[in-house]
């Protein structure tokens, strides 16, 4: 089965898909062992492993290069941030155009102006609700397969309130958006209000940290959303294991103090599959 016909069985299958965020090849290998069916490759954590703020300044080339990586390592279902798709509405084309061709199977589109900021900061702005509505249908009529799920978030919560958030979201659906994204809902309230006015598909943003409560996945479930994606918490771990190791190297020179808190040597290659690659260089 291709990997949009997989996404698209996952959302009608009546059981909630939690995506985690992965930002490059490394950590989407390790989400697949791990045994998620789905992936989000989040622009937020691709952004910061380039050393960079989640405030748009990477190029949709820049981005799609970290994409491939993801898509071609793990041949899973992966659903890609297209941020506002890089721009105006003919960039929109070209960005679909593009993350299709890559094998991914979903991207969402934010109404967010451009550049963007992370949907959990703070001074966003965002582009009419008819322009929006505009970009969706360009991304709709650009896609060569019908089954690619087209997902449309939302930001109005933030800048206009969480009536027009609504009104927004409705509005995405019946222009040609798939699945519904209505970003950083700041109450359980919000959640489930979501859920019950905004019929279809519904995804939904899970962390610690940001101004959204975390639910429990059975909660979401029984309230009808689709996906669950967790956009930077394997980066945060990250962070912290490697700030956890450079201070053990830099007192002591090396890292012998925490060995026990380091993949082996031998894990390490067969997490990337040296020896599979190997033995084609001996075949």
């Amino acid at each position: 089965m291709d990997v949009v016909s997989a996404l698209r069985n996952h959302m009608n299958s009546g059981k909630i898909v939690v995506a985690p965020g992965v930002f490059d090849g490394l950590s989407a290998l390790l989400a697949k062992a791990a045994g998620f069916p789905v992936l989000y490759a989040s622009g937020g954590a691709i952004a910061r492993s380039a050393g960079l703020p989640d405030i748009g300044l990477l190029t949709m080339t820049e981005v799609c290069s970290v994409m491939s990586h993801i898509v071609d390592v793990t041949q899973l279902p992966v659903i890609a941030d297209a941020d506002t798709g890089f721009g105006n509405a003919l960039n929109v084309r070209r960005t679909v155009q593009a993350f299709e061709r890559l094998g991914l199977a979903g991207l969402h589109l934010e109404d967010q102006t451009f550049p963007k900021r992370c949907g959990h900061l703070n001074d966003k702005s965002l582009v009419s609700m008819e322009e929006m509505c505009h970009k969706i249908r360009i991304a709709r009529s650009s896609l060569s397969n019908p089954d690619f799920v087209l997902i449309a978030r939302t930001d109005a919560i933030a800048v206009e309130g969480f009536e027009r958030a609504i009104v927004r979201a409705k509005a995405y659906q019946a222009n040609g958006a798939d699945m519904i994204f209505v970003e950083a809902p700041e109450t359980i309230e919000q959640i489930e209000a979501i859920a019950t006015e905004v019929p279809g598909p519904k995804l939904i943003n899970m962390f610690h940290g940001g101004k959204t409560p975390v639910v429990p996945v059975a909660r979401l479930q029984a309230l009808n959303y689709q996906v669950v994606i967790v956009p930077s918490d394997l980066q945060r771990a990250a962070i912290k294991a490697m700030q956890t190791t450079l201070a053990a190297i830099h007192l002591h020179g090396n890292s012998e103090s925490i060995t026990d808190q380091l993949t082996t040597f031998k894990d390490r290659e067969r997490i990337v599959g040296t020896e599979d690659y190997l033995k084609v260089d001996r075949e």
